[in-house]
């Protein structure tokens, strides 16, 4: 029997914008408090069902051991597919749902704090943040802290968006550039001029996508769930997202070929499934032919498939370590909201001070000993630095750094216990080391 700290399950009724009145149900399950707050995204979703819910929170909480972010894990589902509603009516839907989260100690900026998830995003993490403000919170100063994910002018902070792919890139970047595991798997280290295939072309997809792009891979397949396209010279993954945005859908983009063909089973270097749940399975498993496969989404390959790609010597990237970017930069929203001033302000003109007086000082020093005037000017790059970090330069730090110190601890792991490619249990072993760690270190004072 699967053990957890808390959960609820909430029922409220909706009264539609044409009077009807439809029934909605919801849950929320908080698997761990050895840390608080607990931690885990919000999904609207027709395929929302409490086990579900719980299996999420439970891999929060080794998501967030393994990238060592102070947070037990949790989760949240509303069962609707939110095309069925009007904004009006999901507006209702979130707020009442975060009224009864709040009433029930299931939401907090010190005790539970939700994030976006699939079907949900930073509107709905707005209204959230809103509700519970002028409810619960009202007399709470950190109350913006109940949620991340937020607008930037509700104390969101820049990067979140990325957070998650830009991790995906991270953690496959990590693993791709090691001669070691590339040897393991077939590869020449190094994502340039690897050919990917894309499952999935939301927040996740597309930004794992413009990363993946950037470091000079050719993404040639992305599979959607209206249509599949393919171009084994390389996608756009920029014009590709401007057709989506104007047409509503990747078929017909001028860039590629639509094709019947299944995709996930398609010649390439990487996989990047980041849709749903269980696309690879113990039926197809054996048919995947990419050499890396790295979890955007999460839960994408079951454990019996997982064996298969195992025993055929392809590298999997966990999805509690590959898609962990989005909870990392949630814990710096976090931090930046109880801390209520926004990461590089108080340094910024410090900094770039200091840069303008370095220069002047190395052309002093050079005109003194040479005579005559001698202009120093900067490179670009530093000329780039001199004003500072901005936020976004340290986000994008702070889980660059994040990414590579637990993925580095996932490879001792895996080295220790002779794992090989097997890195979800290599990540498993590293988080419930960590989280026993804790429990044990803060006692059993009330047991």
């Amino acid at each position: 029997k699967q053990w957890y700290q808390r959960r609820v399950a909430i029922t409220a009724g909706l009264r539609r914008d044409n009077g009807e009145i439809v029934t909605i149900h919801g849950y929320r399950a908080q698997h761990s408090q050895h840390r608080t707050p607990c931690k885990g995204g919000m999904r609207f979703s027709n395929e929302v069902h409490e086990d579900e819910v719980k299996a999420l929170a439970k891999l929060m909480t080794y998501k967030c051991a393994v990238c060592d972010v102070p947070f037990g894990g949790a989760k949240a589902g509303v069962k609707i597919d939110p095309r069925d509603f009007s904004d009006m009516e999901l507006e209702k839907i979130t707020r009442r749902f975060t009224v009864e989260l709040a009433k029930k100690g299931f939401l907090g900026p010190g005790i539970d704090v939700p994030a976006p998830d699939m079907g949900t995003g930073e509107r709905e993490m707005s209204w959230m943040a809103d509700t519970y403000k002028n409810t619960i919170g009202v007399t709470d100063l950190n109350s913006h802290a109940c949620v991340t994910g937020k607008p930037i002018v509700m104390g969101g902070i820049h990067g979140r968006t990325s957070a998650t792919g830009r991790g995906v890139y991270h953690s496959t970047n990590i693993f791709v550039e090691d001669p070691e595991y590339m040897e393991m798997v077939g590869l020449v280290p190094g994502l340039s001029g690897k050919t990917c295939i894309l499952q999935g072309f939301g927040n996740v997809g597309l930004h794992t996508a413009r990363y993946f792009h950037r470091a000079g891979a050719k993404i040639i397949g992305v599979i959607e769930w209206d249509g599949t396209i393919y171009n084994p010279s390389g996608i756009d993954p920029k014009a590709l997202e401007d057709w989506k945005l104007e047409h509503g859908t990747i078929r017909g983009f001028p860039g590629a070929t639509e094709t019947d063909e299944d995709l996930l089973e398609g010649e390439c270097d990487i996989l990047l499934p980041c849709a749903k749940e269980k696309v690879i399975t113990v039926d197809n498993a054996h048919k995947i032919k990419a050499k890396v496969i790295a979890e955007g989404a999460n839960g994408p390959i079951t454990p019996a498939a997982d064996e298969i790609l195992i025993a055929n010597k392809q590298l999997v990237i966990p999805d509690i370590y590959c898609n962990s970017g989005g909870v990392t930069v949630s814990y710096f929203e976090w931090l930046k909201n109880l801390n209520h001033v926004s990461y590089g302000r108080l340094t910024f003109k410090y900094e770039f001070d200091s840069n303008k007086h370095l220069l002047q000082s190395v052309q002093s020093s050079l005109e003194s000993r040479f005579s005559g005037k001698i202009p120093v000017t900067p490179t670009p790059e530093f000329e780039s630095a001199m004003g500072g970090a901005s936020e976004k330069d340290i986000v994008h730090s702070g889980l660059s750094y994040t990414m590579e110190r637990s993925g580095k601890k996932i490879k001792e792991t895996a080295l220790q216990h002779g794992l090989g490619v097997d890195l979800r249990t290599a990540a498993f072993v590293l988080a419930l080391t960590k989280i026993s760690n804790n429990i044990i270190m803060a006692g059993f004072t009330f047991t």
